[in-house]
């Protein structure tokens, strides 16, 4: 066992290359072979410690699991379950979790399950339940689950700053959110987010990704971590990281000035897999850098130009798509693409929920409402959908009839061209300051009408813990801008938690501010 263990230890500190190599020397060593037909004879007569241990060795050393050893000491394990303390459960535990499902496996996993949940109460150490909980994973009864929550829970005080790493990622493998423990485990990583090493800074986001866990203070404090190391990362990484802040709808805001710097000043770096990433990432959080823009745009133009010979037809639908959400559509890109779409090459078969199609239809919107040529209709044709509102706007329609006095003074469930929907629609006059019925401008046009746009979004259309919508809310708000109307956009869960008083005034604050009798250009600086 000892020479095992020693041998894994030096093992798992080698770069993959040199593991490839050791590995094929260790199992062709003669001294190899007759440790383990030693450890298969003397397999029952081993201690516990021993057994766990070798088990723990030869798996993490890649010793075929279907091996007659391996699968020997799963079962002599199994028969020897109830004699294990809790260091060799938290180490079998260890091991289960690196091993493919199989027979023996698996009824080893659900007699340790069993155990567990007669030992709990006595495990005091952290460090056991966290390799218990990643053992068990995210196919263990709630109500084991739970128990393990309040073993953690009994024992946060003594938590330190690496069992609070490994603790995010234990409950991400039980896919098991318990804000109990992640809270304080939050604390630790921010006090201590100087020390956490790359690798593990993607992991915490992967994790808070898997469990649904949102916390602003965490994030920031990881993207201000990196943004004042950013000249000792590697772009490749940031890439990554800012991949991971997207997928959590987080905007590490000087994190992407700065790399959009360095994608200025280096671009040979964005292959055309890091390009596809950079796009995705900065048209759904709808960042446009402060500083350069034009170049940066320009930039990632002449990288997707340069990729044009080597791309797939939905990877260019992808990029152009993502250039058009933030009100820049590059034109070779798009020639090539519009030539694709003539020949039929952008329908698939494997496009179940008609993707391409709704990507096509958001960059030619795109290439006629973004157009320079484009000027703002006189007159634009609506068409009422229904006069019944979903239960999530009913307070919105409530408190509009309240402040306006009566239901003809808006409109609801208003269709535009484009494909473009709206929630509410009243129209004032510019001069008067004074809400209009919807009947008497119905008629005929009047450049002194002005028509406001209420979108009540969810939390989820905007940036994590801001009012900065997302790429799609966005180039949905800059195109009615275009079409002619003051678009207000609303966090409706916020809205819903509002007294019905503060719910009137904050529309009536909405309506009448003078920002509301303003029409500014639609361009690429207004997504900033």
């Amino acid at each position: 066992t000892n020479s095992l263990t020693m041998a894994w230890r030096l093992f798992k500190n080698l770069s993959e290359e040199q593991q490839r190599y050791e590995k094929q020397l260790i199992f062709e060593h003669p001294a190899f072979v007759k440790l383990c037909q030693q450890l298969l004879r003397d397999a029952r007569r081993m201690t516990r410690g021993d057994l766990v241990f070798s088990l723990h060795a030869l798996v993490n050393l890649g010793v075929p699991q279907n091996t007659l050893l391996v699968q020997t000491l799963v079962r002599v394990c199994q028969e020897r379950l109830n004699q294990l303390d809790n260091r060799c459960i938290s180490v079998l535990a260890t091991t289960l979790a690196r091993m493919d499902k199989d027979k023996n496996v698996s009824a080893l996993q659900a007699g340790l399950q069993l155990l567990v949940e007669q030992r709990i109460s006595s495990i005091r150490d952290i460090f056991i339940l966290q390799n218990l909980m990643k053992c068990l994973g995210k196919d263990a009864p709630i109500f084991l689950k739970k128990k393990l929550e309040m073993a953690v829970v009994r024992e946060i005080d003594g938590l330190t700053f690496p069992n609070a790493l490994r603790m995010f990622l234990a409950l991400a493998g039980m896919n098991y959110c318990s804000l109990p423990i992640l809270n304080p485990c939050s604390k630790k990583i921010q006090e201590n987010v100087h020390d956490v090493p790359f690798r593990q800074l993607i992991l915490i986001l992967e994790a808070c990704h898997t469990l649904l866990y949102r916390n602003v203070k965490l994030f920031s404090a990881l993207a201000e971590y990196v943004n004042s190391t950013a000249y000792l990362w590697d772009k490749r990484q940031i890439i990554l990281f800012l991949s991971a802040c997207e997928t959590l709808s987080f905007q590490p805001t000087e994190l992407l000035d700065i790399f959009a710097e360095k994608v200025t000043e280096d671009p040979d770096f964005l292959n055309l897999k890091n390009l596809l990433i950079v796009l995705r990432v900065y048209s759904r959080l709808n960042h446009v850098p402060r500083v350069q823009k034009h170049l940066f745009f320009e930039t990632l133009q002449s990288c997707l130009s340069k990729c044009l010979p080597q791309i797939s037809k939905t990877e260019l639908l992808k990029a152009v798509y993502a250039l058009g959400i933030l009100g820049y559509l590059p034109q070779r890109a798009l020639d090539e693409l519009l030539q694709k779409d003539s020949k039929d090459e952008l329908r698939l078969s494997d496009d179940p929920k008609e993707q391409n199609a709704a990507m096509l239809h958001c960059v030619k919107t795109c290439m006629e409402l973004d157009s320079p040529s484009f000027t703002k209709p006189a007159f634009v044709l609506t068409e009422k959908l229904s006069s019944l509102v979903s239960l999530n706007l009913r307070k919105a329609q409530e408190t509009l009839i309240k402040l306006l006095g009566d239901e003809n003074m808006f409109q609801q469930n208003v269709r535009l061209p484009y494909g473009y929907h709206i929630d509410f629609e009243i129209r004032m006059d510019s001069d008067t300051k004074k809400v209009l019925p919807i009947a008497a401008t119905d008629d005929h046009p009047d450049s002194r009408v002005q028509r406001l746009a209420f979108l009540f979004a969810p939390m989820s259309a905007f940036c994590l813990g801001t009012t900065h919508p997302l790429g799609k809310l966005a180039m949905k708000k800059r195109h009615l801008n275009k079409l002619g109307y003051r678009v207000i956009l609303i966090q409706n869960k916020k809205f819903q938690e509002m007294k019905n008083e503060d719910a009137v005034e904050f529309l009536k604050r909405k309506i009448y501010s003078e920002d509301a009798f303003s029409f500014p250009e639609a361009t690429l600086q207004d997504n900033s």
